[in-house]
């Protein structure tokens, strides 16, 4: 017998993998089922791609945000038929609120299988038609290249999109001699126009009550430093909405705040604003409805200019705003200094383990070039603006309020920017939506801490019934929302996954544990008994 095995026929699958490669994606955050047997053998013949296992879909889908938001490119997904799309549809929804690209490729039935309704069937595209910005099907074998090219192109338009590509089961094992299409660069997005521009900076020479509210790109430090000139030049304030997809913080880097979650909080914060300019953002509504608060969170009589849409360059808006107003001197810049975050010394904490100590512990120990992944709802509301005054990093945090995304979106980031340490802020109740995400950081080796703000209960929804009016709490609301009969054992769920664990109770035993785990080799979980 030869000892040279004869290769297998090239497939669609084999050319749907040369296409993703070819076009930039190289990571394949999966969870594959029979439909999808023959895309995975035509992985195993790809080296260049690197596959990551999730154990439930909701990983899958928020380990490729967290990856797509810090490489800047896309990883793509691959879910089995309607209902693994389905179980992934909440972390979908997060990134596409985060503006986030990333290409799903869902398995579907051979074309000649869907007649007979199997168990399976389903009507895939209106499952992801309210997640993804571009849906398509293969259309054969041959046609599988250039579905998966139009699928990444979508994906990277500006800000960045959900393409979901349905592969179907014959197209991925049939033999196909296609060509792999040409990359081409991907779109740009385009400057904002020349009078939208002018409009804006009229409204921030006025000087009277002009807050401008940044999002996406803009929120980066080169980003952030052209807006603090606009800042000292025309005494505006800077705001970034609630909820953003990766803020660039720390010291040497603008204290930019958010607009806060808390209704009373936000129109307090906004109270004054005559004229609103957007770049890249949207005007700040409420979370929810409340009974008799309003929707929006501006004044009445609120001016509101769009300097440049969500799919505009902000970056490049930011300079023109710059230019326009004057804010190009030196003068300007030496007055925009005290906008930057510098040093503020903050004491190791003592005694009670809080939200407040915990914040305060991770700020003074965060090492530099750290990505902090946050979903700690509402304990970790310290963390933030204490946050200017801790070592430059990336904060990215939940967008679209769909609980489950903290771990897998940390597990993503890492690899998403290898060497980085990644911390993750994480409330308990969200964490066990997507607890499974733990066993991929082990199998993966990935630098991640976690932090479990482990409150034993869904805190949010307390302060959530009393602020929609429902009243106080009783016997059965309390039944829904605490999780403290039986209490959750995080350190024994964690070492059960291949991740190392201890538990904190006190300031003092979490600031020793955080700085060890930061040393750690590999994934290391903390319970934060708060």
């Amino acid at each position: 017998m030869s000892s040279n095995a004869a290769l297998p026929p090239r497939t669609g699958a084999d050319l749907l993998c040369e296409t993703l490669l070819a076009h930039g994606v190289d990571h394949c955050f999966a969870n594959p089922g029979t439909s999808e047997m023959h895309f995975v053998a035509a992985l195993d013949r790809q080296p260049r791609m690197r596959c990551v296992l999730g154990l439930a879909e909701g990983v899958v889908t928020g380990a490729a945000d967290g990856y797509a938001r810090m490489a800047g490119r896309p990883a793509c997904t691959l879910l089995h038929t309607g209902p693994g799309l389905a179980n992934g549809l909440a972390n979908l929804h997060n990134a596409k609120r985060a503006h986030t690209p990333i290409v799903n490729i869902v398995g579907d039935h051979a074309t000649y299988h869907l007649e007979h309704d199997a168990p399976l069937a389903s009507d895939i595209e209106s499952l992801a038609r309210p997640m993804s910005h571009w849906v398509g099907r293969t259309p054969s074998a041959d046609g599988v290249g250039a579905a998966a090219a139009t699928a990444v192109r979508e994906a990277v338009t500006p800000p960045g999109r959900i393409a979901t590509l349905i592969l179907a089961a014959d197209h991925a094992w049939s033999a196909s001699a296609a060509p792999v299409p040409a990359h081409s660069p991907p779109p740009t997005a385009p400057l904002p126009a020349a009078a939208e521009l002018d409009r804006a900076a009229a409204a921030l020479k006025r000087r009277r009550g002009t807050v401008l509210l940044l999002a996406g790109r803009t929120l980066r430090a080169d980003g952030l430093a052209v807006a603090a000139r606009i800042a000292a030049a025309t005494g505006c304030r800077l705001l970034a909405p609630q909820a953003n997809a990766r803020v660039e913080r720390g010291l040497g880097r603008v204290m930019i705040d958010r607009v806060p979650y808390v209704v009373d909080k936000a129109l307090a914060m906004l109270a004054d604003t005559a004229s609103l300019v957007l770049v890249g953002a949207k005007a700040p509504v409420g979370f929810f409805a409340y009974p008799g608060k309003p929707g929006s969170m501006l004044p009445a009589g609120c001016e509101v200019l769009t300097a440049a849409r969500p799919d505009e360059d902000g970056l490049g808006a930011l300079h023109e705003l710059a230019t326009r107003v004057g804010a190009g001197s030196d003068a300007v810049a030496a007055a925009a200094k005290p906008l930057f975050a510098t040093k503020r010394d903050l004491p190791l904490p003592t005694g009670a383990l809080t939200a407040s100590t915990l914040a305060q512990a991770v700020v003074a120990r965060l090492p530099e070039g750290a990505i902090v992944c946050d979903e700690s709802v509402s304990s970790g509301r310290d963390f933030f603006p204490m946050s200017w005054h801790a070592a430059p990093h990336d904060y990215l945090q939940i967008t679209g309020g769909a609980i489950g995304l903290g771990i897998p979106l940390a597990t993503g980031a890492a690899l998403g920017a290898p060497g980085r340490r990644v911390v993750t802020l994480q409330a308990d109740g969200s964490a066990m939506y997507t607890l499974q995400g733990l066993w991929t950081q082990a199998r993966e080796r990935l630098p991640v801490v976690t932090v479990i703000f482990s409150n034993r209960r869904y805190a949010i929804l307390h302060g959530e019934y009393v602020q929609t009016g429902a009243g106080t709490p009783g016997a059965n609301a309390r039944q829904l929302f605490n999780l403290d009969d039986p209490a959750l054992d995080w350190v024994a769920l964690a070492r059960g996954m291949g991740v190392g664990a201890e538990r904190a109770e006190t300031a003092e035993r979490f600031t020793d544990l955080f700085g060890a785990a930061l040393e750690h080799e590999g994934p290391f979980l903390i319970e934060a008994v708060i």
